[in-house]
């Protein structure tokens, strides 16, 4: 098989005749490049034909064999490429401090031909089964890679049609849940080196937030048409009843994690953001009348976000407000329905938070 693929061997000495003799020796199975020196050697290995073994002589002078090894394996394009020492030195200390650089093997002068060719084949089959494991891994690496990222835009889909699912039962709210995506990751993001949220909120914290914010509204789907769909005011019986879609979305995303084998952080979230979304601040909120730090920081940012936006959109029951009549109220709210922290972010940045209403506008 390696005669077949003719490896390529480069010979490095400074001795004519040693070169001969290996040439000879190697030639009828091999492809072989000579070098007479450790800069040349150097030179040819970095060439575009890469040598697959490099048999390196220790003593020459200027560079010495040594100094070659150091620099092939500091070079990137010449690292992984095996090196035999050869040389007339044999003491132990020579070969151990060969092999601690990073030869692969060390064959002493005179050399014997068979020994040379059958340590040659040696190191050139165990350099094919390292190529081979190393693209096996780089393929293997890719369809891992290729895999994660399809799973990645199926739990996606997944989330995204659920939460339309959700929407299907008001119509009104339409791009509602990309809109409140959007705030919810400008808010984690304005609050990152905050000190009072740096450890919560990591990049990978935040994206499994926004991923999960659209649920935020899937109980929804539990509330009955007369009371979800009524266009006008809703009485306080009728209250009681929309207020469960909150503990319904939790209860939901419960089951899903029950039946799953693996925990998912994102429906974590997901079950926080849709439970505690409507507590406020000041303990006034539902569905468990928690206040401040009780809060979870994922339903505190969805607070903010569900509640501009539900300012800023259209309903049956009333007209859309501005932005600076939104701005005002959630200015007011302050300490009392929202995070003082997050709502300082929000008035701070506001003309980011207008331009993701605009960008995810409602048609019509």
């Amino acid at each position: 098989m390696l005669a077949e693929t003719r490896s390529i061997i480069l010979i490095v000495d400074d001795s004519p005749e040693n070169l001969s003799v290996l040439n000879g020796l190697l030639q009828p199975q091999y492809r072989v490049l000579a070098a007479t020196s450790g800069a040349a050697a150097l030179q040819v290995a970095n060439g575009q034909q890469k040598p697959d073994l490099i048999l390196l002589d220790v003593m020459m002078p200027g560079m010495d064999g040594y100094e070659v090894l150091a620099r092939l394996r500091e070079s990137d394009a010449t690292r992984d490429i095996p090196v035999v020492f050869l040389t007339a030195l044999s003491g132990a200390e020579d070969e151990e401090r060969g092999l601690q650089l990073g030869a692969t093997d060390y064959i002493t002068k005179p050399i014997k031909p068979a020994v040379v060719l059958a340590r040659v084949r040696t190191q050139l089959e165990a350099k094919q089964a390292r190529d081979w494991l190393k693209n096996e891994n780089a393929v293997l690496e890719a369809e891992v890679a290729r895999r994660m990222a399809e799973n990645d835009h199926t739990q996606l889909a997944t989330i995204r049609a659920l939460a339309h699912l959700a929407e299907t039962r008001d119509p009104e709210t339409g791009d509602h849940i990309l809109r409140t995506q959007g705030y919810v990751q400008r808010l984690a993001n304005g609050l990152r080196q905050h000190p009072r949220f740096v450890e919560t909120l990591t990049e990978t914290f935040i994206k499994l937030l926004a991923r999960s914010a659209p649920l935020h509204d899937i109980g929804k789907v539990g509330i009955p048409d007369q009371v979800l769909l009524k266009p006008g005011k809703l009485t306080p019986d009728e209250w009681v009843i929309m207020k469960t879609h909150a503990q319904l979305g939790s209860e939901a995303i419960e089951r899903v994690e029950r039946d799953m084998e693996m925990p998912l952080a994102f429906l974590g979230l997901a079950k926080e953001v849709a439970h505690w979304h409507h507590e406020k601040w000041d303990g006034s909120g539902y569905p468990d009348g928690l206040a401040g730090e009780a809060i979870a920081v994922s339903a505190r940012l969805m607070a903010l976000a569900d509640v501009f936006d539900a300012l800023i959109t259209p309903r049956v029951y009333k007209p859309a407000m501005s932005y600076d009549e939104a701005r005002a109220i959630i200015a007011d709210a302050r300490g009392q329905h929202f995070d003082p922290d997050v709502a300082d972010v929000f008035l701070s940045n506001f003309d980011d938070f207008v331009a993701i209403a605009e960008r995810y506008r409602d048609a019509g």
